[in-house]
């Protein structure tokens, strides 16, 4: 035990590979309640990145479970309150190595475990186009941010809809790459098989290229990642237009929506694709409607092992552990068990029952069942080009009022699996790029039209969305 002990002191003495910080900066600073419109900032920074590039000129927030050196972080949550990482995710640097300019940390949800916009220990998050309603999690911040024009794009985080639901309830475009195509490296992670990052912007050229700059591979830091990824110049190839591409219009897709209004604007407006060539039709697939069901218990069990008891790295993979995060993680769960959120324990009780009286029987089963998620979705994508459907089955619902009860928010924020994530989380699961875009309003709100395609082929998704939104705003 004694040789073991030293050999552990002489592994923690050992110097560890670190990620860059290329660009200098200052702490920044904690915005009042009147410079933080819709309470969306968690801090303000301002990090300016190389003098040209792809992205000069563009203002930037990072979702804040995103490391950002010297710039606290706290992941929406208590627990994370105080940590100040010494590191930049990959994804930052690339921002920034691109001419990006970050200027702050957008609020998220508790530990990003929510889909709506309430949770966060900072306060709410209120939506730009109706302030008494949600922007849907658990990239609150971001996507509010961008809807009002605060900055010109976000960086956004998806396990389970998290960049798609509020891009569609804030009006703008939100792309969930397929996995494993941007780095994840540095972000603290929910379930390692259904982490994502991406884009949150105002347009689709705008997607395309922040997408350009982010994807590719991260010399083996992140294990979600392929060595040979090919990443194209999306920017140039998204006018390229869609004639002669086939669009499967899913039916099950519509058939969870629970306001007929989304399902009318939807089918209107997929229809429209017509106009730039497309063939248009419909198509089953009832193993969708499944979808749900197949990604909670790996969510469930696989966020509360890697994000609670792994402290946000999880075990069991090769590449990059931020080891001062997890210990801020490990800290702040061991030493403030109280700040963490109701919900959030309730999440926890239910996976640690789950583990313990039937082990990881329904992660097991889940994950097998993505298998057959994932070959199914392929074979109609052999078939079609893109899959269209709602992003939500309906409209941003009010934000629950301040004197509502704890214990009925907590009720409130259990309900995103059933009530808006049916179209989203089978995508978290498979891996698929889907991409949410604006296709109108109803009563004044936004609703989403969500474009799925296949593997790798972001190009294809791109253009489609592209061809779409400049049908859509010819007509406004």
């Amino acid at each position: 035990m004694k040789n073991f002990a030293s050999e552990l002191l002489r592994l923690s003495q050992l110097e560890q590979p670190s990620l860059p910080v290329s660009y200098p900066r200052t702490p920044g600073y904690r915005p009042v309640q009147e410079n933080n419109p819709y309470n969306a900032w968690y801090w303000r920074c301002d990090i300016k990145g190389a003098d040209m590039g792809k992205l000069a000129g563009k203002t930037f927030a990072i979702k804040d479970n995103i490391a950002v050196a010297g710039v606290p972080m706290m992941d929406g949550s208590k627990i994370l309150e105080g940590y100040t990482p010494e590191f930049d995710a990959t994804v930052v640097t690339r921002i920034l190595d691109a001419g990006g300019r970050i200027v702050g940390k957008a609020n998220c949800e508790h530990l990003c475990l929510s889909g709506w916009s309430f949770t966060c220990d900072a306060g709410p998050v209120r939506n730009p186009l109706d302030e008494t309603r949600t922007t849907g999690g658990s990239s609150s911040g971001s996507g509010a941010l961008v809807a009002s024009g605060e900055v010109d794009m976000a960086l956004g985080g998806d396990q389970g809809g998290s960049i798609r639901v509020p891009a569609s309830w804030c009006g703008i475009v939100g792309l969930k790459p397929t996995f494993g195509l941007v780095p994840y490296t540095g972000a603290v992670s929910n379930e390692t098989t259904l982490d994502h990052l991406g884009p949150m912007t105002k347009t689709v050229a705008d997607c395309a290229l922040l997408l350009e700059v982010l994807a590719g591979y991260d010399q083996g830091r992140d294990p979600r990642q392929y060595a040979r990824t090919v990443v194209p110049e999306y920017s140039k190839l998204i006018d390229a237009g869609i004639s002669g591409k086939k669009i499967g219009v899913l039916k099950e897709g519509f058939d969870v929506c629970t306001e007929p209004d989304v399902v009318e604007i939807v089918r209107r407006e997929v229809d429209r694709l017509k106009e730039a060539g497309a063939e248009v039709e419909e198509v089953s697939l009832p193993i969708h409607l499944d979808g749900p069901i197949i990604w909670t218990p790996v969510r469930m069990q696989g966020a509360y092992k890697c994000l609670i008891r792994g402290n946000g790295n999880g075990q069991f993979w090769k590449g990059y552990y931020p080891v001062s995060m997890q210990e801020a993680i490990s800290r702040g769960l061991y030493t403030r068990p109280h700040d963490i959120a109701r919900h959030v324990k309730r999440f926890c009780l239910t996976a640690e029952y789950l583990n313990r009286h039937y082990q990881n029987r329904f992660y097991a089963i889940g994950q097998n069942m993505t298998m057959a998620l994932t070959k199914s979705y392929d074979q109609v994508l052999e078939h079609y080009d893109v899959l269209v459907m709602p992003t939500l089955p309906h409209k941003a619902p009010k934000l629950p009022k301040a004197d509502d009860g704890k214990i009925k928010q907590m009720h409130f924020s259990m309900k995103p699996e059933k009530s808006i994530a049916a179209n989203t989380v089978p995508f978290n699961s498979t891996g698929h790029p889907a991409l949410s875009i604006n296709a109108g309003f109803s009563e004044g709100l936004p609703v989403g039209m969500q474009i799925v395609g296949r593997h790798f082929d972001e190009t294809t998704v791109l253009q489609v969305a592209r061809s779409y939104e400049k049908i859509r705003d010819m007509t406004k």
